[in-house]
């Protein structure tokens, strides 16, 4: 049973009051954890070395250069940080607008939002976001606070829909709207210290009709994981994995504005589009899997809160499991 049923139908502040209160409400046990309970680790900023304790440090912290010079095994030593620095790019392109349960991936992805704002607030830690639109990319700094977070989750509620381009030729505009490497390249140049990153996307944009071939976004996603700890949202909804028998529909492409009838009752075509929707998931799973990224899959038809409080166990466990016992790559 989805965790907000009736969401797209309240006014926006009425929506952003649901919204608290189901994230307030199912993820208490959460919140009251440390900031890190989404992507559990140590801390970022360098503070020297010393001696190897067997059996309590990682071996993979070990600092050959002063081991080298003393003799002795040294690991090296890192502070927590006070400050957790959260940035966001939630895609708003034409593809999610669309969705055939209770919310829509557009309505998802900001409780997707809403979720990451609450788990990661705290004393001094800051929230900013990148939204990529068809008229631009709308930037939010970096601020600490309920209220800031209250007036991002309240802008994406009330931003205007996408739409898809016209389809008749010659009426397109001249300008190409943001893509979601775009955004991660500006990402990338803003947020300058480690911190957390949170992709909220269906990871569609761009991507190659080979599985070989590398999606435009996969190499600036995995610049960033090389240096902040990276959450990939991955919005779906069940109507993109597979059609019912309805018989004759008109497909539109949410991006371009082409579109296409299809008779839904051919059985075989609704066994290939479903053989090529679990492709394509596939496709984003390997992509983010390369990248480096933490992989938190979301549906639409799902129970959002639910999904979020078990990936957050899980990643505790992960960061509490021996070295050698851990998995690299994609939760």
């Amino acid at each position: 049973m989805p965790a907000d049923p009736g969401l797209a139908e309240l006014a926006p502040d009425q929506r952003l009051r649901r919204l608290e209160l189901t994230v307030t409400r199912r993820l208490d046990g959460l919140l009251h954890g440390q900031y890190r309970g989404l992507l559990p680790g140590p801390g970022s900023e360098p503070a020297g070395s010393r001696e190897y304790r067997p059996g309590e440090d990682e071996v993979r912290r070990m600092d050959w250069a002063v081991t080298a010079r003393t003799a002795v095994p040294h690991v090296r030593q890192v502070d927590a940080d006070r400050e957790l620095t959260t940035w966001l790019l939630v895609d708003g392109s034409a593809s999610m607008e669309f969705g055939t349960a209770d919310l829509d991936k557009r309505e998802l992805s900001v409780a997707a939002v809403a979720a990451v704002g609450f788990l990661t607030a705290g004393v001094g830690n800051r929230l900013g976001a990148q939204v990529l639109r068809a008229d631009g990319v709308r930037r939010f700094p970096a601020r600490a606070g309920r209220t800031h977070l209250l007036a991002l989750l309240r802008a994406l509620l009330a931003a205007p829909r996408a739409t898809a381009p016209p389809a008749a030729p010659g009426r397109a505009s001249t300008v190409a709207p943001p893509n979601l490497a775009d955004g991660l390249d500006a990402v990338h140049r803003i947020a300058n210290r480690r911190g957390l990153v949170v992709v909220v996307s269906d990871f569609l944009d761009g991507l190659p009709d080979d599985p070989d071939q590398q999606a435009p976004w996969e190499r600036t996603l995995r610049r960033l994981a090389a240096r902040h700890q990276v959450l990939a949202i991955e919005v779906t909804d069940p109507r993109e994995l597979d059609l019912p028998d309805v018989g004759l529909i008109t497909l539109v492409d949410p991006e371009t504005g082409r579109c296409r009838e299809v008779c839904t009752s051919d059985r075989r075509l609704r066994e290939r589009y479903a053989e090529a929707a679990a492709a394509q998931r596939v496709q984003v799973q390997q992509a983010l899997r390369r990248s480096g990224a933490t992989h938190l899959p979301l549906r639409t038809d799902g129970d959002w809160s639910a999904d979020i409080v078990r990936h957050v166990h899980a990643q505790r466990r992960l960061a509490a499991a021996p070295v050698g016992g851990r998995r690299g790559g994609a939760a």
